[in-house]
């Protein structure tokens, strides 16, 4: 029996700012050069996993007086 279907075609999701380290925190640090190895290497997949850490790394608010 042939196919009735066509294949689907989707573009690529528009790109979203990568996240920018808190100065003075060794853990954004870290992340941001494991971030930049993986990107010479050509690793997307562990770039996009340091993007999404950094997102989430929490950091202490300086409470409002």
């Amino acid at each position: 029996m042939p196919r009735m279907c066509r294949p689907v075609h989707l573009p690529d999701p528009k790109p979203v700012p990568e996240p920018e380290p808190v100065t003075g925190c060794d853990v954004c640090g870290a992340l941001v050069q494991q971030r930049a190895q993986a990107r010479a290497v050509g690793d997307r997949s562990k770039v996009i996993d340091c993007n999404v850490e950094l997102r989430r790394h929490p950091h202490r608010r300086k409470a409002m007086a």
